[in-house]
């Protein structure tokens, strides 16, 4: 006796019991009966399988009037019985059990394979053309497209909270006039109880979806465990509130012309998705203590307006002022009487002023002063110093340079130049390259003298963008439109200037000129000061023994590489003080790590400011 259920499990229980007895012999489907109450009369024949009912009583028991009504609904009833019979009870014994497997197989595999039955678990051992028969493909698909579903619902959830009042009205509240780090953000997201009934809101929602998602997902992995692909789902992954507060900074610094980004907060910088770097706005300075801003500019943001105790204000940053800086004079005479405002030396620069003039050695073996050449293939010449042999007792700067050069009439040249600077000797390689209009640095001002052909090209570097040089590396080239029939020429060799096809893509270059001043440096009495932390550094005690050195060293690093050119917002600046300890120090690299080492322990450690990353040039 088996009690009995819905009609298509208590078939399926029917089907089970014919193979899996526990005594292990084959039980036939007449031997089972199942209490309902209404008898079930289920008639296999040759031709079609269908399900008869009566009212009431047992078979035999009562009329047989409406005999062929079907119902697919068996009812339990402990006084009524169903009495299954079919074609195997006229069948010989031999034919029953495989008449019966075909039976179960077509009902049970929709006749695309065999019912198995082995160790209490039934499938269809599917046949070679239907290798799927086990895999409800349309079910499992309808299933996908669900979950596909719940997980843009998870997204959109998200997207409404953002565009909540409460969260607007939270990003327009926080304060614009400095840089907010995570801390902060934290902080204020937490004292706001508006946006907190929200985000609660949003997360009884998320839990809700997310408990959907798994019932869908259990059920879809059961379904396919008998598929031969497993279904490709991943759970959608919640927000912590961390990964909101560095979006909530994305918002603030990385969502400006159209265009979005990702907040990087160690590095202070923007991730672009578009790829473009258009998305960062300016970053405001950081207030704090020590040597953080007190209070930002009101011109620029980005840079210190005031400082705390201790620290003084020098172009937008706050450095501490125990450090004597007539002391580091000894070293480096940074101060000059060459102190002039940049409409002076624009001024002294037109009147070629013989004050601003540093007496170069130009070398080129591609073109000569004062005579034509064809720049339509490259020409490179230098200008240089040689101070590791002439002036060892000086650095030297350059704010600015100029350049005479002369066309033939009715010219189409449009030269243009490509200079690169070596800021204490050293290899080519070792040099950086100017970025004319980048990032606010100058360009070239081109001026006719008079009515010639000659023209006075001049780069105005000034106070902002004057650096350290010892060789200055001038690439030249011309944008000229060149006549059809001397596209192929090679333009090597002498100039013809007969030809006046050829005659009027020729210049030459009458004059060029460094301006600029030198600075006094006492190379052994520096070379003392960094050995000595040196040695200290090597005995472990440059944080004691040393500590006066050591701030005179961390000034002048700072006041080096101050003068290095502009980079990219978010990019380290150039290291000019490690090319300085090599060229004009003659350090090795083990020597050059080892103080850079112990100076950015001592300023992080001893002085708890904080470290700015720098790229190697040499």
């Amino acid at each position: 006796m088996v009690n009995g259920t819905q009609s298509v499990e208590a078939l399926h229980q029917l089907a089970s019991s014919y193979f899996i007895d526990r005594d292990g012999t084959m039980r036939k489907l007449h031997e089972i009966q199942i209490s309902t109450n209404a008898i079930k009369y289920l008639q296999i024949s040759t031709n079609a399988i269908k399900v008869t009912e009566t009212r009431t009583g047992p078979l035999g028991c009562n009329t047989y009037d409406n005999l062929d009504s079907v119902s697919s609904i068996l009812l339990q009833s402990p006084e009524n019985k169903l009495h299954l019979q079919g074609l195997q009870v006229i069948f010989p014994e031999y034919l029953q059990e495989k008449f019966v497997q075909s039976a179960l197989s077509y009902i049970m595999c929709n006749g695309e394979g065999e019912y198995m039955c082995r160790n209490s678990q039934c499938i269809c051992k599917c046949a070679e053309e239907y290798p799927q028969c086990n895999c409800p493909v349309t079910d499992l698909q309808i299933m996908e497209n669900t979950l596909q579903g719940m997980v843009e619902t998870w997204a959109a959830s998200y997207k409404d909270f953002e565009n909540s009042d409460e969260f607007k009205s939270f990003l327009k509240r926080l304060p614009s006039t400095h840089f907010l780090p995570v801390s902060s953000v934290h902080l204020l997201w937490g004292n706001d109880w508006d946006l907190q009934a929200r985000y609660r809101l949003l997360q009884s929602s998320l839990e809700a979806q997310r408990q959907k998602i798994q019932r869908t997902a259990r059920k879809l992995f059961g379904l396919s465990i008998r598929c031969h692909h497993n279904p490709n789902h991943q759970m959608p992954r919640e927000r912590s509130v961390l990964q909101w507060l560095n979006r909530v900074q994305s918002y603030l610094y990385c969502n400006e012309n159209g265009f979005w980004g990702t907040f990087l907060e160690s590095q202070r910088t923007c991730v672009c998705h578009t790829g473009v770097t258009l998305c960062q706005r300016p970053i405001p300075c950081v207030i704090g203590g020590n040597n953080s801003c007190a209070m930002c500019s009101l011109a620029n943001i980005s840079q210190c307006g005031s400082c705390n105790k201790g620290y003084k204000l020098y172009r937008g940053r706050c450095e501490p002022q125990n450090v004597d800086s007539e002391r580091s004079e000894q070293f480096i005479s940074f101060e000059t009487d060459l102190d002039f405002q940049d409409l002076e030396l624009k001024y002294l620069l037109q009147k070629m002023d013989s004050r601003l003039y540093i007496h170069t050695t130009f070398i080129s073996n591609e073109i000569r002063l004062e005579t034509f050449f064809d720049p339509r293939w490259r020409k490179r010449m230098s200008l240089t110093l040689k101070s590791n042999k002439n002036r060892m007792d000086y650095l030297h700067m350059i704010i600015g340079l100029s350049m005479k050069i002369c066309q033939m009439r009715n010219s189409s040249i449009d030269p243009m130049f490509f200079v690169y600077i070596n800021p204490f000797s050293g290899s080519h390689s070792e040099g950086w390259s100017m970025p004319f209009g980048e990032h606010g640095y100058p360009r070239w001002e081109k001026v006719r003298l008079g009515n010639s052909q000659c023209f006075n090209w001049t780069l105005l570097l000034g106070n902002r963008w004057k650096t350290f040089f010892e060789t200055v590396h001038i690439y030249l080239r011309s944008r000229a439109k060149v006549p059809t029939m001397l596209r192929n020429d090679t333009g090597q060799g002498p100039v013809d200037l007969s030809d006046p096809n050829k005659r009027q893509i020729y210049i030459k270059i009458s004059d060029i000129q460094v301006f600029g001043y030198s600075l006094r440096f006492n190379a052994d009495l520096l070379r003392s000061a960094v050995q000595q932390v040196n040695q200290s550094y090597t005995q472990g005690t440059q944080f004691y023994s040393s500590s006066s050195i050591m701030l005179l060293l961390l000034d002048i690093r700072e006041r080096i590489n101050r003068l290095a050119p502009p980079v990219a917002p978010g990019k380290p600046q150039l290291d000019l003080f490690s090319c300085m300890l090599k060229h004009r120090l003659k350090l090795n690299n083990s020597e050059m790590i080892r103080v850079n080492h112990a100076l950015d322990m001592y300023n992080t450690e001893i002085l708890k400011q904080s470290d700015h990353l720098t790229t190697k040039l040499c």
